[in-house]
């Protein structure tokens, strides 16, 4: 009776839930204390200026970083009481310094079919057909499907992005992180990968999704919820829509701004020049 108990928590449970989470570095704190709850299908961008903890927050959701202390629960299983490998494949995640990992002659398809074992090279496990049309169907759902059996150095920078998306979903995880996807791309492979986006909410409208980014017009129409930051503490959360406002910004980025969002759902912020 408990293991269903524990089973039908971890399917009702919010995606992450983070209560008084702080990460310290040395004595330096870099993080916290912050109190989230990322509910399931829940899409959340998190905003902020350089240095105030995003990248941090996003590893300790996605079970890369470890808090020092407060309560991290992330699809029903708290870190502590949990095997952290097998879960965590629970959990897809994308970073801006994950392509500086992978060899420049891997293989496509092997990138994405690693991600089944946690791994960025094939050679430590043993995998099957049945993993490699798992592989190959993920690319097909970001339009890669073409590129599986060419080397990450032939790829373009958003043939590349793409590539990790369909990395961050092959587990079929129930929560995917990604930490500044746009990282690398010109204006079209922004746009593609905001669709791209759009394609992964699609697929499955019950997972959950953390978008790190600097800049609002990175933002894909479907985000539902938002986090904005400032020197490692959240300075505004909830609903997109009020959140996502002139004056959060201003205080975020220590600069007057006006934001604006068009009739597709997309962001825009621009300089204020209003006299106040």
């Amino acid at each position: 009776m408990a293991a269903c108990d524990d089973a039908r928590m971890q399917i009702t449970a919010p995606a992450v839930r983070m209560t008084s989470m702080i990460v310290e570095r040395g004595l330096t704190r870099i993080c916290g204390p912050i109190d989230l709850t990322v509910g399931r299908g829940e899409f959340w961008v998190v905003l902020g200026p350089n240095g105030s903890g995003k990248s941090t927050l996003a590893a300790v959701a996605a079970m890369r970083g470890h808090p020092t202390s407060g309560r991290l629960e992330v699809l029903g299983a708290e870190l502590g009481r949990i095997d952290l490998r097998g879960h965590r494949r629970r959990v897809g995640y994308l970073s801006a310094a994950l392509v500086d990992q992978i060899r420049p002659d891997a293989v496509a398809s092997d990138v994405v079919m690693t991600a089944l074992n946690d791994a960025l090279d094939p050679w430590w496990h043993t995998y099957t057909e049945r993993d490699r049309e798992t592989a190959l169907a993920a690319l097909a759902i970001f339009d890669v499907k073409h590129r599986a059996d060419r080397t990450i150095g032939t790829m373009s920078s958003g043939e590349i992005q793409r590539c990790l998306l369909a990395r961050s979903i092959v587990t079929s995880p129930g929560l995917v992180v990604l930490d500044e996807p746009s990282a690398r791309l010109d204006l079209g492979g922004r746009e593609a990968l905001i669709n791209a986006l759009c394609d992964l909410h699609a697929h499955d409208p019950n997972r959950s999704v953390i978008e790190v980014t600097h800049h609002v017009d990175e933002i894909p129409p479907i985000a539902t919820h938002a986090l904005v930051m400032h020197s490692g503490v959240a300075l505004a959360s909830g609903p997109i829509e009020e959140v996502v406002t002139g004056d959060v910004l201003s205080s975020a980025f220590n600069v007057q701004l006006k934001v604006t969002r068009d009739e597709l759902g997309r962001f825009s912020a621009r300089r204020d020049e209003r006299p106040r």
